[in-house]
């Protein structure tokens, strides 16, 4: 049994950019408003017409262009172009988008903040059950 696919199968190639994004079939079928069933037969389709491609494209977040020029080894070249380049010869790159701040620092503030709501909070309970105190001393 050959898994050999075809170079031009549209469907296969929609099915793997939605594996990709992580997206299930139902929620694909969900976006087009289609059943299910109708995006498994796009899927083993090998031509889709060009309306119908259109309106995937803009479920999947892609062009008409990246579905149809869609393949693995492009897919394996493009992720394996990535690399770490956070530090160049020792010096910090400063076009980086790493992280400005520690999440614990984050989380502290947060606290901090709600202790200090927790707090007004509190003294406006005490502040209402005095002056109830004082209503209930008047009469």
């Amino acid at each position: 049994m050959s898994t050999v696919t075809k170079p031009y199968h549209i469907g296969r190639k929609i099915s793997r950019i939605r594996e990709l994004k992580d997206m299930k079939q139902e929620a694909l079928a969900q976006a087009l408003g289609i059943s299910q069933q109708t995006i498994s037969a796009i899927e083993n389709s090998e031509t889709i017409d060009d309306e119908r491609l259109l309106e995937v494209a803009k479920a999947l977040g892609v062009s008409i262009e990246a579905i149809k020029n869609f393949s693995e080894e492009g897919m394996i070249s493009y992720f394996n172009s990535f690399y770490d380049n956070s530090s160049v010869n020792g010096s910090v790159n400063t076009n980086s988008n790493n992280c400005t701040f520690h999440p614990l620092d984050k989380l502290m503030e947060s606290v901090d903040e709600n202790k200090k709501l927790y707090e007004r909070l509190l003294q406006s309970e005490k502040d209402k059950n005095e002056y109830l105190e004082k209503l209930l001393n008047l009469k």
